[in-house]
């Protein structure tokens, strides 16, 4: 048994910001290769936050913000390499599987070392910049709690960005304008 990333959706941001959005719940790789040898002027808005924080999710080949940390049988990597160079084939021009399985390999190892360490269902997220003609990578967790604010197991114990509150009586109103000082 190992540990592997799989994509996971707190809210719908995911289908809006990326050109296409993971699947929640498939294996994914950080996908960094698929911007090598791309000038950072090169990328379009949707592939700039690809970029950014995107994970690749295996199965769909789209893009997620976050990824949680699962168990994975051996079956279940083995099946994530051969998905991966089959879509290394079919999206990048790999000449053929046998071909596209040691870069599979190796992306999946790099995926199963960040979780390698973590608890299952710790979250994580990435950040990438160009550093020159390099890119870089910064993976951050974030991991669950047993209580949260607002009681939100839905999220699996992770506390929500914005708690929205609908009031019945329509009570004191706030100028927004008139406290930043116009009229």
């Amino acid at each position: 048994m190992t540990r592997l990333p799989r994509t996971i959706r707190l809210d719908p941001s995911d289908t809006v910001v990326f050109t296409r959005a993971a699947e929640p719940g498939e294996w994914a790789v950080p996908g960094t290769f698929l911007f090598w040898g791309r000038p950072e002027g090169s990328l379009s808005r949707k592939e700039a936050i690809a970029f950014r924080s995107g994970f690749l999710g295996v199965g769909s080949f789209g893009h997620s913000t976050l990824v949680v940390v699962q168990d994975a049988s051996s079956a279940e990597r083995a099946a994530m390499v051969q998905a991966l160079a089959e879509q290394l084939v079919t999206h990048l021009g790999a000449p053929d599987i046998a071909t596209a399985l040691p870069a599979a390999e190796e992306e999946v190892a790099l995926a199963e070392s960040l979780c390698r360490g973590h608890e299952v269902n710790t979250l994580i997220a990435l950040y990438r910049r160009f550093e020159g003609a390099e890119i870089r990578e910064q993976f951050r967790t974030l991991k669950p709690r047993d209580e949260t604010a607002f009681g939100g197991a839905h999220l699996q114990g992770h506390d929500r960005a914005f708690h929205f509150v609908e009031e019945e009586e329509a009570g004191d109103t706030v100028d927004l304008f008139a406290l930043r000082g116009r009229d």
